[in-house]
């Protein structure tokens, strides 16, 4: 075989370029588009529109929701009526107890001030009777002791026991006749005393002049036995020269003193209150 002999080659021929060109330009494009799909994003999904069937409401149906809020409408106006009408009973109920108590109280007060007033009276004429009995009593006494005072002076001039007597008849009278007259503390007279007061006034009738209180009276002067009192003593309660209380013993066995509120100025046996001491002014 000849050396220039052409021998069939088994490699394929080579493409030309114009060829390869096309193909390179092909991809080269369909590469671009999937990139600028790439790009844009997945596709957007249409929407789905979903029919929903409402139930219809017929006239029946708006009827029965109208009268139930017409029936609960008036539910809740009979309960409102209701609780006013109880409010309005619970207030007249308190009304009528308030008013009745308020005349249960002035029924008392009234029946006090009737009370007190038919007291009033009858303490104010136990009283006009009283002074009017002191009066006479004091007059007739007053006499006497005048009486005495000057028979006195005529037999003997000098002072004799018949001008005691006279002075003791004279505290005795003036005790007396304050019977009845109120008990105040610090009282002095002329209608109201304390026990002290009442001794000191009585006192200076007589013209003796005692101390103010009951301390001091209880010393001043002689300390006598109860077993041995005179009209005119002094009486006292407690310890000579801290007496709590004194009184003028007015004989037969009596007292009379301005003792307490409750009380006011009496005349008492000695058993009464039994006085503790005495002392002799006279």
């Amino acid at each position: 075989m000849s050396h220039t002999a052409h021998i069939p080659s088994h490699r394929k021929p080579r493409q030309r370029a114009s060829k390869s060109a096309l193909r390179a330009g092909v991809a080269g494009g369909v590469l671009s588009t999937i990139a600028v799909a790439g790009a844009a994003g997945p596709a957007q999904a249409e929407p789905v529109t979903q029919t929903i069937e409402m139930p219809t409401i017929t006239s029946d149906f708006s009827t029965a929701v109208a009268a139930s809020a017409q029936a609960t409408q008036q539910v809740a106006l009979d309960l409102e009526t209701q609780a006013d009408e109880d409010a309005a009973a619970e207030k007249a109920a308190k009304t009528a107890k308030k008013a009745h108590a308020e005349a249960v109280r002035k029924a008392e007060a009234k029946k006090k001030a009737e009370a007190a007033a038919k007291a009033k009276a009858e303490a104010e004429a136990e009283e006009r009777a009283e002074r009017a009995s002191r009066t006479s009593e004091r007059t007739t006494l007053s006499a006497s002791v005048g009486s005495s005072d000057s028979g006195s002076s005529a037999s003997a001039p000098a002072p004799s026991s018949s001008n005691v007597s006279g002075s003791a008849a004279s505290i005795v009278a003036f005790a007396k006749a304050q019977v009845g007259d109120a008990y105040v503390p610090g009282g002095t007279g002329p209608n109201s005393w304390d026990c002290s007061g009442l001794v000191q006034a009585a006192y200076r009738t007589a013209g003796i002049d005692l101390p103010r209180v009951s301390q001091s009276q209880s010393t001043f002067g002689t300390q006598v036995s109860l077993d041995n009192l005179q009209p005119g003593d002094i009486l006292y309660w407690g310890s000579a020269g801290s007496a709590y209380h004194v009184a003028i013993y007015v004989g037969g066995g009596e007292f009379v003193g301005a003792q307490n509120s409750n009380t006011g100025t009496v005349q008492r046996s000695l058993d009464y209150d039994r006085p503790t001491g005495a002392v002799r002014v006279l």
